[in-house]
């Protein structure tokens, strides 16, 4: 299919091995393709219950979302199981929004996770604990500190209940699953460096292989405002990162510099009625100022953190457009920060400021 000059769309078409010193691919089909520059944008893939043996993971109604198919058939559950029991294992992205979504369509939900708190790579635990709260108050259950370890079915294989290394069970109609996901690197075993579990590149999304360049989730580059390495997955990145690397391209043909690849980190979400921003990075002292009482009818709350007396991150609830942009851009600049007492005084003023 050609979507426009120069561009081809072949669908159904699994490449399943990279030769990178030869410059070809070759699909599943037998199919030999040649490169002069190649691109890959491979992401990740969800991880199972099944990839660690978990007792019957593969029943019906043992749901994860990755692809369009995912999605499809967890809105036909959700439609065929109104009324029903839900339970949510993980309690990251997919478990909070779902949980929500779940909750929404008038299902009885749980939550269960092993962490203390709920978005632990990302949430302080006074921050989870608003969200916790206001779930709660919502009528989602939530179990922390235990994990699935098997699930029973009736007799034409459709979930029924999860058991739970507390030994306690839940009954359930449909299971929601979200636990991580893998980068698919796979195909690059052994022909490129690799570093923190993705591909690594540099500022311009290129391999240790001329020609070969990297984007999105599989891709480890240089984060230039922390002066470190990182492997980002969320959809900013990737969007952004192949922009990078089609300049970077394009720049190498013209003869002509690109800058270097200078990323915020961003991430954001919404549920039920929340919706919150966080930008930079959640290291050193989080210091939480506004409402954060889940009860409010309309919460507005955030957090900062200071490291090395630097302002290098900040999240804020229920934010206007411009509160966002403001914080966006104290995270970039690392403003010297107050006291802790000042800050949580000033609130979003101290962000307003710039």
């Amino acid at each position: 299919m050609v979507l426009r000059e120069s561009i081809e769309l072949i669908l159904s078409t699994e490449i399943v091995k990279a030769d990178l010193p030869s410059k070809t691919l070759t699909s599943a089909a037998g199919a030999t393709f040649t490169y002069e520059i190649l691109l890959i944008a491979t992401g990740s893939s969800v991880i199972k219950l099944s990839d660690f043996g978990t007792q019957g993971a593969d029943s019906n109604n043992i749901l994860y979302l990755r692809e369009i198919d995912d999605a499809d058939n967890l809105y036909a559950a959700i439609q065929a199981k109104k009324g029903g029991k839900a339970v949510v294992v993980g309690g990251g992205y997919i478990g909070l929004e779902l949980s929500a979504v779940l909750k929404m369509n008038d299902l009885d939900v749980t939550m269960v996770f092993p962490e203390p708190w709920c978005m632990p790579r990302l949430f302080t635990a006074e921050i989870a604990a608003f969200y916790e709260s206001y779930y709660t108050n919502k009528g989602v259950k939530i179990l922390k500190g235990t994990i699935a370890v098997g699930f029973d079915a009736d007799a034409n294989g459709d979930v029924t209940a999860v058991k739970l290394k507390d030994g306690s069970v839940l009954e359930a109609d449909i299971v929601v699953v979200g636990v991580g996901g893998r980068p698919l690197t796979t195909l690059f075993k052994g022909q490129v460096a690799e570093e923190k579990g993705g591909i690594k590149t540099d500022a311009f999304f290129e391999t240790s292989v001329p020609g070969v360049y990297a984007v999105g989730d599989v891709a480890t580059f240089p984060m230039k405002i922390y002066n470190d390495e990182r492997r980002v997955e969320h959809v900013d990145h990737s969007r952004k990162s192949a922009e990078q690397a089609v300049k970077a391209i394009k720049g190498k043909e013209a003869g002509s510099a690109v800058e270097e690849y200078d990323y915020l980190p961003y991430f954001y979400s919404r549920s039920f009625d929340l919706s919150w921003q966080f930008y930079g990075d959640n290291v050193g002292d989080a210091i939480l100022f506004g409402d954060a009482d889940p009860g409010s009818a309309k919460p507005k709350f955030g957090s900062y953190w200071v490291k090395d007396g630097k302002c290098v991150g900040a999240f804020l609830e229920g934010g206007s457009p411009d509160e966002n942009a403001a914080i966006a851009k104290l995270a970039r600049a690392q403003l010297p920060a107050a006291s802790p007492d000042e800050l949580k005084a000033a609130g979003l003023q101290f962000a307003s400021k710039i």
